[in-house]
């Protein structure tokens, strides 16, 4: 059985980077190929480390929020339990067709640990609900500072709003109104003749539930969650700025970081493992506007290579050394 998931895992790793290269080599050929290799080789180190550091940084960052989340709704989770939990997610989200794929692995590493599904369920959906608010946030006060950024993708920030808007409803509806969850689960048991795995998800609803009551309640909590959330991001975000200027650019903060949002917006469709190839091309799309052709091949090879194949990379590590220990055991 080990065998098995290790053979489909490689199978799926391969996939994955495959479609990652073949975008990258299409966006080098269309960007004059010879050009980009001078630029690559005139690259600073010092910049693409300074980058790599960035992105790491951003996964401490993730597993302290986890930390945070979980400890808002009554679960000690460790440090180290979070970081696995956040670099086994990642790897799955790399292979998966959205980068929300990784939700399921945080959601069970957390039940694992001694967590209800409900309540590990909230946790990633708060995560999800951070970013989104964080996103729209920064889009917004992006759209004041300058008017080219409009431009970039008003249809995708209005239909990511709506998302938010509605996940809102349900979750007011959810606390607010209790009776009418009652009432499809009574209906549930009928339809199923009491079948066990409909009590079960009752249960799981509750803690759900639950959990939901105890993050608003916690609003002290609330400004070191949103902190962290910034962390997370600008560490990412400021990924491709460090590596343009590593190539001899002014790079445009503020528009760098609108074409950021709107690629991990993008990246949430279900389209191709790790969002392969979508990323690439939004990318090589969006920094056209401002940053010279030639140097586009470059920038988001690098890129890519820092914030999704470490993820692989890394992740595999991880996940290759988790299944040694569960055959050994």
């Amino acid at each position: 059985m080990a065998f098995d998931s290790r053979r489909r895992g490689r199978k799926d790793i391969l996939i994955a980077l495959l479609i990652s290269l073949l975008a990258i080599i299409a966006i080098l050929k269309f960007t004059n190929a010879d050009i980009s290799y001078e630029a690559l080789s005139s690259i600073s180190t010092r910049f693409v480390l300074l980058a790599l550091f960035l992105h790491f940084l951003s996964w401490l960052f993730w597993s302290f929020r986890i930390q945070i989340l979980a400890t808002t709704v009554g679960h000690r989770a460790s440090f180290n339990l979070a970081l696995k939990t956040t670099l086994a997610s990642n790897f799955l989200a790399s292979l998966m067709p959205s980068s929300a794929g990784g939700e399921p692995v945080r959601i069970k590493m957390l039940a694992d640990d001694g967590m209800s599904y409900g309540s590990a369920t909230a946790v990633v959906l708060a995560e999800r609900l951070l970013d989104g608010f964080l996103f729209l946030s920064a889009f917004v006060v992006l759209n004041f500072l300058s008017d080219k950024v409009t431009g970039f993708g008003l249809e995708v920030g209005v239909v990511f709003l709506l998302l938010i808007i509605f996940l809102l409803i349900f979750l007011w509806e959810l606390i607010e109104r209790p009776e009418r969850i009652e009432r499809l689960i009574k209906w549930a048991k009928l339809k199923t003749r009491g079948a066990k795995i409909v009590f079960a998800i009752e249960e799981q609803i509750w803690q759900f539930r639950e959990a939901d009551i105890k993050f608003a309640r916690e609003r002290n909590r609330i400004p070191a969650m949103i902190a962290v959330t910034i962390f997370i991001w600008t560490c990412e975000f400021l990924v491709p700025p460090v590596l343009l200027v590593g190539l001899g650019q002014k790079p445009s903060i503020i528009l760098s970081t609108a074409a950021q949002i709107i690629i991990a917006i993008i990246s949430l469709a279900p389209l191709t493992p790790g969002s392969s190839g979508v990323a690439e091309l939004s990318m090589s799309y969006l920094y056209s506007m401002f940053v010279p052709s030639s140097l586009l091949g470059v920038l988001v090879a690098l890129w890519r290579l820092i914030t999704y194949f470490t993820n692989l990379i890394v992740g595999a590590i991880f996940v290759g050394f988790s299944l040694d220990r569960t055959v050994k055991k």
